[in-house]
């Protein structure tokens, strides 16, 4: 849901303004619900009335402005595609936002009964609003398609809850799923450079009241977001500084840390049964905000909807990168080529004109493209059945391997001090910089907080397709530790800068990650219960760092990094067990660290390997 949201904003100069004044009428409508708050909606009909249009539907909490009858959007639908091919397209704005009346709740929690009128959630808003269009819409042929990118992703999952027998193609993209592992927390870390910058903005009323009036940004004095975070210290201080208690949904992140009711309200997934609607969900392998969100809506949706048309699409490519632009390259990584187009046009829009128009469509279940090699695969599901599990271990001397441990009593130890805490970015930013995802990790592996493994130069292609779990054995001499773990691919010495190379930039010997995650560690059991480290004690630490499709090619190195910071990207741990939202200044600790490599301790990722 988070920064990149905004760049979905309108382009009045886009090149399609001329098109769609000259060939769309636009209407605006108050839409009641069945409670009898009324929702704004804007409806945008071909002007060519010779003929039926499926409707092409948008919820959000963006706003669909501009607002005005003879006021139009630059951009309509999808992509460019839709427009020249003729739908209506409505845009709603989601209750409690912007012109819609009723109160906004943080990914509204659904009902799976709806006993009276008065029990609406985002599924009865989508049906109220199915219907009332169907009937009161001229020229629209009874078939409803509805897609959204990151928090409109979720409305537009949370649409297949209406279960509206029109309602019959839909495409979560980049889609929260359960805000506590997608944007707020991941494993109970808390995800700060992305929620501190992104309410202040989102933050435009906080009543019933509609207004079309927009959030406000943060002055924060400095382009350095490593030390603007440092010098605001705990989290508690953004309201002491900052925000004076005055943001609803920032309070309802710091005052619900661990995974409590208040969040498993809050997760769609539970409720993903008996959907007979088409789906494609989309998503991209470095979405530093929603990978949880699009790979599980997909996995859940497969699992307890057998028998209903379900496709998955992942590509490399950043929060919404599919969009809009080439999707050819991130940072100083190269695709090989465009990727975006591919999507747009060969999945994005044969999905929704075969189950709208009745086109012939050939898309496979599954299409993913194979980072490191460059090039879309097709499966029949995900993850592949043909992936095998296996072990790759951390070993003494900074060793990776498919092959256990046979030394005992072996372990690497670091300090770690959340007053200089490691980087997540190397470079001066304010936000949640998005290259991150495959950026280079050399500076991370020269500093002394970080320990390192890497394999011998492959002398074969190693392909990892599916989700990776770290099966860490740690000790600390502290109560409580963050793990944060990187897989990396390593470049061999005679790899060569390409067109995308930023300079100062060497590809030789690049350490490019492929995936991350982190864990804050008093949730290794229970996300719901915290619990403490006893000190010194040799303590298992299991987590998913989700799903990748990846070849390191022959002559690379596959590398895995262990830290205990990672900042500003989540929030320091004071290394107390404590409710680090209440934390003081005053009780960030230092502690040393260990991770075990021995054969009586051994530490792992757990891999599916082609």
């Amino acid at each position: 849901m988070l920064l990149a949201s905004f760049a979905f904003a309108q382009q009045p100069n886009s090149p399609d303004a001329d098109y769609i004044k000259a060939n769309y009428q636009k209407y605006e409508y108050q839409i009641p619900m069945r409670d009898g708050k009324k929702l704004f909606t804007s409806v945008y009909v071909p002007k060519d009335q010779s003929k039926k249009y499926p409707i092409m539907m948008d919820r959000t909490p963006y706003s669909v402005g501009p607002y005005g009858p003879d006021a139009y959007k630059g951009s309509l639908g999808p992509s460019p595609l839709f427009v020249h091919d003729g739908y209506i397209f409505v845009y709603q704005d989601v209750r409690g936002r912007f012109m819609s009346e009723g109160i906004f709740e943080e990914m509204t929690p659904e009902k799976e009964v709806h006993k009276t009128n008065q029990d609406v959630d985002e599924g009865t808003d989508t049906y109220d609003t199915i219907d009332w269009l169907i009937k009161n819409i001229p020229n629209n042929n009874g078939k409803v398609g509805v897609w959204g990118i990151s928090y409109p992703g979720f409305f537009t999952t949370a649409s297949l809850l209406s279960r509206h027998p029109s309602l019959v193609a839909a495409s979560p993209q980049a889609p929260m799923a359960d805000l506590y592992r997608d944007d707020a927390f991941h494993n109970g870390a808390f995800m700060l450079v992305a929620n501190f910058g992104f309410y202040p903005g989102f933050t435009n009323r906080q009543d019933d009241k509609p207004t079309q009036r927009r959030g406000s940004r943060l002055t924060y004095g400095t382009e350095d977001g490593y030390e603007f975070y440092l010098n605001m210290g705990s989290v508690k201080n953004s309201n002491d500084k900052f925000y004076k208690d005055t943001i609803r949904l920032w309070n309802e992140m710091l005052d619900h840390p661990n995974y409590d009711q208040h969040w498993k309200d809050r997760n769609v997934l539970y409720h993903l049964h008996d959907i007979k609607t088409a789906v494609l969900v989309t998503g991209g392998w470095y979405d530093a905000e929603d990978l949880y969100g699009a790979i599980n809506t997909y996995k859940t949706l497969k699992k307890d909807n057998p028998n209903t048309p379900i496709y998955f699409t992942m590509g490399p490519w950043v929060h919404g990168g599919w969009a809009r632009g080439n999707g050819d390259h991130l940072g100083d990584v190269d695709f090989g080529g465009p990727t975006g187009p591919f999507y747009r046009e060969k999945i994005e829009f044969a999905f929704f004109s075969h189950y709208l128009k009745g086109t012939d469509m050939a898309l496979e279940p599954v299409s993913a493209f194979e980072t490191g090699v460059n090039q879309w695969k097709t499966y029949k599901t995900w993850p592949p059945k043909e992936a095998e599990e296996k072990n790759l271990y951390l070993l003494p001397g900074g060793k990776l391997s498919f092959d256990a441990p046979a030394t005992t009593n072996s372990f690497d130890e670091f300090t770690s001090d959340p007053a200089k805490p490691v980087p997540f970015y190397d470079g001066i930013t304010l936000d949640m910089q998005r290259e991150y995802m495959t950026a280079d990790q050399r500076f991370a592996a020269r500093r002394p907080d970080v320990l390192t493994y890497q394999t011998d130069v492959l002398d074969k292609d190693v392909t990892l397709a599916g989700n990776i779990w770290a099966d860490l054995k740690v000790s600390t001499t502290s109560t409580d530790a963050d793990w944060v773990v990187k897989v990396i691919d390593v470049y061999p010495d005679s790899a060569k800068n390409n067109q995308f190379t930023a300079k100062g930039v060497y590809m030789s010997n690049y350490e490019q990650m492929v995936r991350s995650e982190s864990i804050r560690g008093k949730f290794r059991n229970d996300f719901s219960k915290p619990e403490p480290f006893v000190p010194g004690q040799v303590t298992p630490v299991n987590y998913e760092l989700q799903d990748i499709l990846h070849t390191f090619k022959k002559g690379h190195r596959i590398m895995v990094q262990v830290q205990s910071t990672w900042f500003p990207l989540i929030d320091r741990n004071t290394q107390q067990f404590q409710d680090i939202m209440k934390a003081k200044d005053t009780d960030f600790k230092k502690a040393t660290e260990r991770v075990y490599t021995s054969k009586e301790h051994p530490s792992f990722l757990k891999v599916r390997v082609m």
